[in-house]
């Protein structure tokens, strides 16, 4: 009797840990993860710092064609540099490990930001990928929102073309410019979360 329940019962252990809901790294609407590190600059960042402001997560290689054609096109400097001038944290994450694509110095990496005129409130090196995978950052560029609450107002996509094209950035919607803009009239974002798309973080 034992013999022949053994494998029903082995099959009802099996269905009960496969239907357990994987825990999501980042979930919309709840608080985003906490964020301690050094930046480039060797100063403190602490994501907890921030909160009561609007605050931008990037994840950046520059080797990566889809990356420049925001940068090259100078689309992602103006979207910072209109952020900076409405007080919104920026920060641009590094999660390329040493020796893989992306990878760079903290002298290289302010470097790259002089050359691009980026205007990120800071820079972040996660040569381990701990920030990345706390965040499941999946793509360079993979963008994240988060609301003066510290909730994850928005996931995914810069935008709505998925082409390395800079010539398709103008007709494209813009989910990181449109979750900013709702926030900051008190709306609810509309879009919430979206596939990335880019270059595979290079962990």
């Amino acid at each position: 009797m034992i013999a022949r329940t053994l494998p029903y019962l082995m099959i009802m252990i099996i269905m009960a840990v496969a239907i357990v809901p994987a825990k999501a790294a980042v979930e919309i609407g709840k608080p985003a993860p906490s964020i301690t590190a050094t930046d480039i600059n060797g100063e403190e960042f602490n994501l907890a710092d921030h909160k009561g402001k609007i605050v931008v997560l990037e994840w950046f290689n520059k080797g990566c064609p889809f990356v420049q054609k925001h940068y090259d096109s100078g689309n992602m400097q103006k979207i910072q540099k209109q952020a900076a001038a409405d007080d919104i944290t920026w920060v641009s994450i590094i999660s390329s490990a040493e020796g893989k694509q992306g990878y760079v110095s903290a002298e290289e990496a302010k470097a790259d930001i002089e050359r691009y005129g980026a205007a990120p409130t800071t820079q972040i090196l996660d040569k381990n990928g701990e920030i990345g995978k706390t965040y499941d950052a999946k793509t360079t560029p993979h963008m994240f929102v988060i609301d003066a609450e510290g909730l994850v107002a928005y996931a995914g996509a810069i935008d709505s073309n998925s082409s390395p094209n800079p010539d398709t950035i103008e007709s494209a919607n813009n989910y990181v410019v449109e979750a900013i803009k709702a926030l900051q009239a008190g709306e609810e974002v509309e879009t919430k979360t979206t596939a990335p798309y880019g270059c595979a973080v290079k962990y």
